[in-house]
């Protein structure tokens, strides 16, 4: 699920970056906030069906077989949608945590490298960026992420026992059931274990990528030059 779902999330948002900041003009810093929300629309939407698989192995416990019946009686008793339930929570919490993330990560970058009079970025400068964006961006979305995984878990639950569901799943139904439940703090549910696992995710994450980026540009430039002097050498 990771993979894929990184190469079409970077893919999208590189993609998206550079044609919103040729086309806004005078807005362009705007540009990783939407590149950043519509590239995990994207990613989110494909990914969806394995995440709902995940969770099904993990609430059930179900081996590699049994899930195989599972996904097929939940396709035959719903339709193909049924692979897409809890796309909308998904949505809700990575949408606003992408935007959020690649905007303060770009002007947080930019920050930095002012501070520290440097145009090119360091290890130090990208992983501070990504794990503070990374932190902000977490704690926003969590209210999202604990509906989320609230609801399909009560679905997982109600499937064992083949009883449909009764009460409202849609997600602000959900967050005033845990309101009334638990109090505010319970949209809040494990706020530190999430934070411990985003923060330094997101700054390993950015860092690599930043690093990986750096390396490919450098080799494409050196490659063309080569390519520059050898033609220039054979029309000598």
């Amino acid at each position: 699920m990771a993979v894929p779902a990184t190469v079409i999330y970077f893919t999208c948002y590189d993609q998206l970056c550079a044609f919103l900041k040729r086309s806004l003009g005078s807005s362009a810093d705007k540009a990783p906030l939407l590149a950043g929300a519509l590239a995990r629309v994207g990613s989110a939407t494909v990914i969806s069906p394995l995440e709902l698989v995940r969770t099904k192995m993990q609430s059930q416990k179900l081996s590699y077989r049994e899930l195989h019946v599972c996904v097929q009686s939940s396709v035959a008793k719903d339709g193909w949608l049924a692979l897409w339930k809890g796309l909308g929570p998904t949505l809700l919490r990575d949408v606003p945590f992408s935007a959020m993330y690649w905007y303060n990560y770009e002007q947080g970058k930019k920050w930095l490298c002012e501070k520290y009079g440097t145009r090119e970025t360091t290890f130090m400068i990208t992983f501070t960026s990504g794990a503070v964006s990374g932190s902000i961006a977490a704690v926003a979305t969590l209210p999202f992420d604990v509906v989320k995984t609230r609801r399909q878990i009560e679905l997982g639950e109600l499937e064992v026992l083949n009883i449909s569901p009764k009460k409202s799943t849609s997600t602000f139904h959900i967050m005033g059931r845990i309101i009334t439940e638990n109090g505010m703090s319970g949209l809040f549910a494990g706020f530190l274990p999430r934070l411990i696992k985003v923060a330094p995710a997101c700054a390993v994450m950015i860092s690599t990528y930043e690093i990986g980026k750096s390396f490919f540009r450098k080799l494409n430039a050196d490659r063309e030059l080569q390519k520059s002097s050898e033609h220039n050498f054979t029309s000598k």
